[in-house]
């Protein structure tokens, strides 16, 4: 189908449906008796405006046909009964699930940990710290065990010194005594990342655990953050094959090269040993302090003031580098970098405050008291087999009665026996009964208080509603247009050749020439190069003489172009030989035609993915055809006056 009307697809996906209301509405129009309301009507169209390219879209009159079109495709959708096919519900409960994660949160503490973290990202802490790993399942005895140790050499760093003990304790096993360098937000594990901004300089933390185990902090500095670099770098590294030249001796005279005006894009395309960056002329990506594993190359890239700045040659556990400043981005103000700090918040660890909250605050909504319910019965029901994940309900169970309720729904004595069930684990650690019906309990009742505001978010939330409905009728109206129009059109082979047959006309290819075209922003250069081409000099030949000491002053394109070619100027003249010079962008171009090819009917094969194209377009247009005769639909015109008013408010 053409562009245009693929957009106009996607774009309904995006056209919100109307949700049931007992308010009084003003019908705009009715499909077969099924009222559409002006108000919906003006949602879609404000909301749309500024989504649509073509202008005609713009205009009411022309958007109604389309809106139209669009509630005539969705009542056939439905007549054929596409919303009960299974693969249409698991596809809509799948988006579904992802949707409402959007809505189910606690914005306020949300936004307290975006301003926290920016907090963090906006400064720099250099710190060292001392770990005594311990996993994050351990028992409680080698719990207090190692709380113990850490407190030890906390008390012991006090007396001797930080730097003493974390460099005799460190056996990168059990015990790690690490420098960290520096640090923003993000870097770190959340409590990690917390505790090193909230412990003064030069202080020691008290211990705190993470999942790695018991760590203290010792905090050498904090400063504000330098922002983000984006560098380009030549890198040379020693070859064993070379013997004659060593790395320094290599990187000295490629410095010198710069130093005396030759391009160090060009130079490192040429001579640099990162081949990943070598192509784009070395060319990394941004990095901020902290990022990178060589603190000699950070330190090189933010001296760097001025874009185009180059550094003096720099050596690192990798090789030999010289540095030439691309960007030089200061850190972003709290709005700029809102939206990027609320993803990264979400997918932090950061989020299970955030999810600590929402439960609290869903408890308090649906009525659920701190009071748990019978779980000394679940816990005198237990026995050895849960450890082996062979335990089973007892066969006196009794199941129905009523063990918890969220809001309005009533959850059983059989439903949490169930979760249970399927909680089963081989840990090495055997909790207590006790302990494993409470933490089960804890993951029961949240796992439910979010499916019961799930459940209920559409009568909740009128935004989440609006966008459901928006992909609930998208997705119906994509496989209505798939099984109907789309692959139907791939198997009319016969009719798809006939619509060629009778539309012909429509299908060939333009003037083209088979040239050969030079360009330079030079026009010296260019008018060279056009001298040398009525010579009849090969295109490899002319880059040889005029492309010298590594500069890149003119480069060929050969192809058979139209006069859409992106090589060539919109005033270029189709005729065999050496063109004339032509000013395009910013240089000047020349051209060797050796031939004109005139105008020619493409054959089928040539465009039959067009022609499909086009096939399916002139299908759906006479399926329509025969949607109106199905399904009346008739228009209130005072209705859509009163549309039309409101719009040119």
């Amino acid at each position: 189908m053409k562009l245009q009307n693929f957009s106009l697809v996607l774009l309904l996906f995006f056209i919100t449906s109307s949700i049931a209301q007992t308010l009084e509405k003003e019908v705009l129009f009715t499909v077969d008796n099924e009222p559409v309301y002006t108000s919906e009507f003006l949602r879609v169209y404000n909301k749309n405006l500024n989504l649509v390219e073509d202008e005609t879209q713009k205009d009411v009159d022309e958007y109604l046909k389309l809106f139209t079109n669009y509630k005539l495709k969705l009542k056939e959708a439905k007549a054929q009964e596409l919303h009960e096919k299974p693969t249409y519900k698991r596809e809509l409960e799948t988006y579904k699930k992802q949707l409402a994660q959007n809505y189910m949160t606690d914005t306020t503490i949300s936004e307290e940990l975006v301003k926290e973290a920016y907090k963090h990202v906006s400064h720099d802490v250099k710190a060292t710290h001392i770990l005594v790993k311990i996993s994050e399942n351990a028992n409680p005895q080698d719990t207090l065990a190692a709380y113990n140790r850490i407190k030890q050499l906390r008390e012991r760093t006090l007396k001797e010194g930080f730097e003493k003990v974390r460099k005799e304790v460190h056996n990168g096993k059990t015990l790690f005594g690490e420098e960290l360098g520096w640090f923003s937000g993000f870097r770190m594990v959340y409590k990690f990342e917390k505790t090193a901004f909230n412990t003064p300089v030069g202080e020691v933390s008290e211990p705190f655990r993470t999942r790695f185990g018991y760590h203290i902090i010792n905090v050498l500095d904090k400063r504000k953050s330098r922002g983000e670099r984006t560098v380009k770098h030549i890198m040379v590294v020693d070859k064993k094959e070379d013997t004659i030249n060593s790395a320094e001796k290599r990187i000295k005279d490629i410095y010198k090269k710069i130093q005396q005006g030759e391009e160090f894009e060009a130079l490192a395309k040429e001579f640099s040993d990162d081949k990943n960056s070598a192509p784009n002329g070395g060319l990394l990506n941004a990095f901020s302090s902290g990022q990178l594993s060589v603190t000699e190359f950070e330190e090189a890239a933010f001296a760097l003031q001025e874009k185009g700045a180059i550094s003096e040659p720099v050596k690192t556990k990798f090789g030999w580098h010289i540095l030439k400043l691309e960007n030089a981005k200061p850190i972003g103000t709290f709005e700029e970098l809102k939206p990027e700090l609320e993803a990264k918040v979400k997918k932090d660890s950061r989020s299970k405050l955030i999810e600590a909250a929402l439960i609290d605050k869903l408890k308090t909504k649906y009525n659920v008291t701190d009071e748990t319910p019978d779980l000394d019965y679940f816990t005198s029901i237990l026995n050895e087999d849960f450890y082996k994940r062979t335990w089973k309900l007892p066969e006196n169970f009794e199941g129905d009665k009523t063990f918890l309720k969220i809001g309005d729904k009533q959850l059983t004595y059989s439903d949490f026996g169930d979760f249970l069930v399927q909680q089963q684990n081989n840990s090495r650690n055997r909790p207590s009964f006790k302990t494993i019906i409470e933490s089960g309990y804890e993951k029961f009742l949240n796992s439910n208080l979010k499916q019961y505001q799930e459940e209920n978010l559409e009568n909740e939330n009128e935004d989440y509603a609006h966008i459901l409905g928006e992909y609930r009728d998208g997705l119906l109206l994509f496989d209505l247009m798939e099984s109907t129009i789309w692959q139907a059109a791939k198997t009319d082979s016969l009719e798809i050749q006939t619509y060629y047959e009778d539309n012909k006309t429509n299908y060939f290819w333009p003037v083209r020439a088979r040239a050969e075209v030079a360009s330079s922003t030079n026009k010296k250069v260019i008018k060279k190069v056009a001298k040398l081409m009525k010579k009849n000099m090969l295109s490899e030949d002319i880059e040889n003489l005029v492309n010298t000491n590594g500069a890149i002053n003119v480069i060929f394109t050969t192809d058979t172009m139209d006069a859409k070619h992106q090589a060539l100027p919109k005033s270029f003249e189709f005729k065999k030989g050496i063109s004339k010079v032509y000013k395009h962008n910013n240089g000047y171009v020349v051209a060797k035609v050796d031939e004109i090819l005139p105008k020619k009917q493409k054959a089928f094969d040539e465009v039959k993915g067009l022609v499909m194209s086009d096939y399916q377009t002139h299908k759906e247009n006479l399926w329509l055809d025969e949607l109106k005769d199905k399904y009346k639909v008739i228009m209130d015109q005072d209705a859509l006056e009163s549309v039309k008013a409101e719009i040119k408010k």
